[in-house]
Formats: structure tokens, C-alpha cells, sequence
């Protein structure tokens, strides 16, 4: 364990908080695909937990979403275990196969497009293992649902059209446009996708589990194509692969406690530091312009951390980002009239969209699930493996694969996350959850090198009080990620005092599109009532079971 985790660990325990008595009087799932919402619903009327409807979810969507997830991919799992009383985070991302070497191979060939652009696949080590060790029910329970819609296909939506448009060129290798285009175009809205060789595969795996996916049958279906196709991934890879339960980043802020992922994830540390370094600043009762500001300047240094200190923590030593005199001298470093230029804070690289998934799930037990899973880019690689019908990653571009230079989300990274055998490539996934006195919020979003700050915005918005779980989460965004030194920012993010005054202070601005996926819910601790929402720019819905 590094210095810094012992720090932390130090640091967080201190202030713990416990649950009160009164339990949640509904069970509750919120997540970005009707069919995945209702899989995870049936498992909870047939007598299962949480952790086996966030097991069917995770495979349902990925057979029904497959522009965000699906077991070519992987993620993270944070989990509230009622009966122990205890956090634990899943950590299933994926990992580096060996011959990509120390990234070498990205010279010439993409990290984004085709079968060399994939790690190795966590996802259904992370299912198999959340089944085995927390659910109550058989793991073919758990797994019919995908199958069935595997077999029987799942309807065209906007959102996959206008994703498929996008990635539409990664689609036409022959696996991939046969199932997700039509005569390689864009299908029709309505249009049954089915993924008859995908039903296999799953079917295998309700009766074998994981064992399998890394060493079974499918692991030598899914090796050959990877040799025939070009892929990096190998027996040995496969074989190495395991899923790590690890604590997740706890930290204090104000009257609340933020419990979200850790390493390989950012997410958790850059959470900490970004509030740690706002830790005296009251933003509520602030000018919303002066607010807002000090956001912004405080998400640019903890990213300006994030990219030249953070990488897996397996392989590289992490400092102690989180130290109380760093965050201090970090605060005093931001001034209140004037916005930092990013090129002036020193950072050296050379020392994540909409794409991905979110679902928040809670049962009457207490149990609660909050996961953000991914495939990275829309569509992955865009590579499926013919003879298992699974859709693969371009999670290397994760990586610094070019230390120095930006990836496809616009983060300039170092050599702490430099490509390294086995590794795991940082990730922006941040589920997470909250709790102050009376209520808990469990929330997470896909988006990209984004995601961090919507659960952060998110996040103060209920500590702050105002609205509703919906308000919270459907509020507009607004992001900075040091390089490049610009304020993204959705329409309405900004009313026109603090637009005016951001400019004043010399603040880089650019207005883009919506972006984003959130699933939220909010638990009375006091009463047990439960309230959900999900994004209104996706198209998930929330459910409730009694």
C-alpha cells in the first residue's frame, strides 16, 4: 500500500457515518435503458438483492446498449453491503495485454479503431464475482434476461442511431455491420437488433461463470479471432486476468461524507481534492459568479494532479494529492479576480463523452449499487469477435499511449499512466455516494474526462438542499480539465452576470452540446420514502418494486 492510501485511510476514518434504522420502503433501480431498468426490477420481484439486479443490469445493458458497455468491456462496482455494514469498490477494469508492450504498438496502429485498440475484458469476472460473493440468486437467474433479449433483439432507438452515425466507419468490419448496421448503414428506428452468437456466449456463462470467458470455451473462440484479426490479447492475458475488491476514496467535505471509486478510477481522489481544496469556502452563500469561478480554478488544479500523478497504483507510487497543507497552499494559490492560465501551473506530462453507463440501484434490505461501466468510445473498438458475438473495448486509448499528447477526450497524460503489461489504464468512472445527516444519494454518470465534475456539480447540489433528486441531476453542466485550458459549458449552465463576470476574469469559454447520462436516488434515512430519476437527455428510466 502506497503513502498516500495510508494517508488517506488515516484521514477519512476519523469521521465516519453510520445509517439510521429506518430502511428503504421500496426497492428502487435507475439506469439508462428501459430493458435493463425492467431486468433489474424482475430480479428483485423474484426475491433478489441488489447485487443480482445490478448483475443482470450490467449484462442487460450491455446487450441492449451496446453503444456504452458490455462484457468486451469493463468498470467499477461500488457497493453498500447492509448486513456487514460495509463499502467495498469491484474494481473490473481492464487491462493491458502484453504485446502491447509499453505502447510501442500505438505508433502505428489506432488505440481507438479496430481489435488492437482492447484491453483485456473485467466486466464478467466483476458479474461473476458480485453473484457469487453478494447476490442470492443462481447466476443463470441472474443472466436470462440478456439472453433473451440477445436472442430476440432489442429495438432501434434515436440514441443508438445517432451513435452508430457517429462510429458508423469503426462498424464495418464484417461481425460488426452484420449485426449493428443495416446494408452498412444506420438502421431504422425500430429496427430488431439481434446478436444470436452474443446469446451463446452468455449462455455459456450462466452455466460455467467467468472461468469460461478467461480459460473455457469462449476464451479460445474469443483468442482466435483476436490472432486471425489482428488483436493484441492472449492466452496469458486472459489467464491473468482478476477482478480487486478495493476501499474506495472516503473523505469529508463540510456536513457530508463522499464515498466514491479509487484507483484505477480518478474519480474518488479528484473529488477529494477539488472539494479538500474549497474545504472553507461556503459556495452556497456565495455570489454565484465568485462560486463558480472558484469551482473552476479548483477542477483545473485537481486535474492538473490527475494527469501527471495518477495511473494504477499496482504499478506506480502515488503521492499524497490529499495532504491538508498541499490543499491549503493549493487554495491560496487560486486568486478571486483573475483565472489562472493552465500553462502557469507547472503541471509536466512528460514526467473520458456520453459513452459508457451508469446505474444506480437500492433495495428494501438497504443494499445499495452504484456502477459506471464502460466500453469507452461509442461502439468500443468497434470490433466484434465473430465466433462469440462480443463487442470489444478501445479502453488503450485510457492510456498516456502517446505520454504528452492528448487522447480522444482531450486529456494530456503522463507517465504514471503509461502502457505497462497488466496494468490498468486510469479511468474517469466515478460512482458514488453521499451522505450527510438525514439522506444518502447514490449517483454516477458516463461522459467521459467529464464524468467527475457532473458528480461533483451533482453532489453539491444535494448538499445543498434545493430541489429535487431530478432537479439535481437534469441541472445544467459546466466543465474544466486543465488542458484544454476552456470552460465547457451546456446552454443554461450560466446566467448572464457569471457568464460576463467568468469573461472578465479571463476564463476561456465554449459552448457545446449536452453530454452526460445520470442515474440517481436519494434515500430517507428518517422516513425510508426513496426517490430516483434519470437523465432526461438519455432515455433510462427509474423503477420501483415494493
Amino acid at each position: 500500500m502506497t503513502k498516500f492510501f495510508l494517508c488517506l485511510g488515516v484521514f477519512l476514518l476519523q469521521t465516519q457515518l453510520t445509517f439510521a434504522a429506518v430502511l428503504p420502503q421500496q426497492n428502487m433501480v435507475a439506469s439508462a435503458h428501459p430493458l435493463a431498468t425492467k431486468a433489474a426490477i424482475e430480479i428483485l420481484k423474484q426475491g433478489g438483492n441488489a447485487f443480482d439486479a445490478a448483475a443482470a443490469l450490467a449484462l442487460t445493458i450491455g446487450v441492449a446498449e451496446p453503444t456504452g458497455s458490455g462484457i468486451g468491456g469493463g468498470g467499477f462496482f461500488l457497493l453498500y453491503i447492509a448486513k456487514e455494514q460495509r463499502y467495498v469498490m469491484l474494481d473490473a477494469r481492464e487491462t493491458s495485454p502484453v504485446l502491447a508492450g509499453s505502447g510501442e504498438t500505438y505508433a502505428t496502429e489506432s488505440s481507438i479503431d479496430g481489435p488492437q485498440s482492447a484491453g483485456v475484458p473485467g466486466l464478467i469476472a466483476g458479474i461473476d464475482h458480485l453473484i457469487k460473493h453478494y447476490g442470492k440468486l443462481p447466476r443463470t437467474t441472474d443472466t436470462q434476461a440478456a439472453i433473451d433479449i440477445a436472442t430476440h433483439g432489442f429495438e432501434v432507438s434515436p440514441h443508438y442511431q445517432r451513435v452508430a452515425q457517429w462510429r458508423q466507419k469503426a462498424l464495418q468490419n464484417n461481425a460488426a455491420k452484420n449485426i449493428f448496421l443495416h446494408q452498412s448503414q444506420v438502421p431504422n428506428l425500430g429496427t430488431l437488433i439481434k446478436q444470436p452468437a452474443l446469446a451463446e456466449t452468455l449462455k455459456r456463462f450462466a452455466k460455467k461463470g467467468a472461468d469460461d470467458f478467461y480459460r473455457g470455451e469462449t476464451a479460445g473462440r474469443l483468442l482466435a479471432d483476436m490472432k486471425r484479426d489482428g488483436g493484441l490479447i492472449r492466452e496469458n492475458d486472459l489467464n491473468a486476468y482478476r477482478v480487486i475488491e478495493r476501499e474506495p476514496v472516503r473523505f469529508h467535505f463540510q456536513n457530508s461524507e463522499w464515498i466514491s471509486a479509487s484507483l484505477p478510477s480518478s474519480g474518488g481522489i479528484v473529488l477529494a481534492e477539488t472539494l479538500g481544496i474549497l474545504k472553507h469556502d461556503h459556495l452556497k452563500t456565495m455570489p454565484r459568479a465568485e462560486a463558480t469561478h472558484l469551482l473552476i480554478e479548483a477542477m483545473k488544479l485537481a486535474y492538473r494532479d490527475r494527469n501527471q500523478f495518477l495511473g494504477d497504483a499496482d504499478f506506480v507510487s502515488i503521492p499524497d494529492l490529499l495532504e491538508p497543507q498541499r490543499l491549503q497552499q493549493l487554495r491560496q494559490s487560486i486568486d478571486r479576480n483573475i483565472s489562472t492560465p493552465s500553462t502557469q501551473l507547472l503541471a509536466d506530462p512528460s514526467g473520458n463523452g456520453v459513452d459508457t453507463t451508469h446505474f444506480s440501484i437500492i433495495d428494501k434490505q438497504g443494499n445499495m449499487v452504484s456502477a459506471t461501466l464502460s466500453i469507452n468510445y461509442g461502439f468500443g473498438s468497434g470490433y466484434v469477435s465473430p465466433s462469440t458475438g462480443i463487442l470489444m473495448n478501445d479502453e488503450m486509448d485510457d492510456f498516456a499511449t502517446q505520454v504528452g499528447k492528448a487522447n480522444a477526450y482531450g486529456l494530456v497524460q503522463g507517465k504514471a499512466n503509461a502502457v505497462a503489461p497488466h496494468k490498468r489504464m486510469l479511468s474517469s468512472m466515478s460512482p458514488t455516494f453521499i451522505l450527510d445527516k438525514d439522506k444518502i444519494f447514490i449517483v454516477g454518470t458516463p461522459g467521459g474526462s467529464r464524468i467527475i465534475n457532473m458528480v461533483l456539480l451533482a453532489g453539491l447540489d444535494f448538499m445543498q438542499g434545493d430541489g429535487d433528486v431530478s432537479t439535481w441531476i437534469n441541472q445544467p453542466r459546466f466543465h474544466h480539465q486543465y488542458l484544454p485550458d476552456i470552460v465547457q459549458y451546456e446552454q443554461g449552465a450560466f446566467d448572464p452576470n457569471t457568464l460576463k463576470s467568468l469573461q472578465t476574469k479571463g476564463h476561456k469559454l465554449k459552448e457545446i452540446r449536452n453530454y452526460g447520462n445520470m442515474h440517481a436516488i436519494v434515500w430517507d434515512k428518517k422516513t425510508g420514502v426513496v426517490h430516483g430519476a434519470s437523465d432526461k437527455r438519455g432515455e433510462g428510466i427509474t423503477a420501483t418494486t415494493p
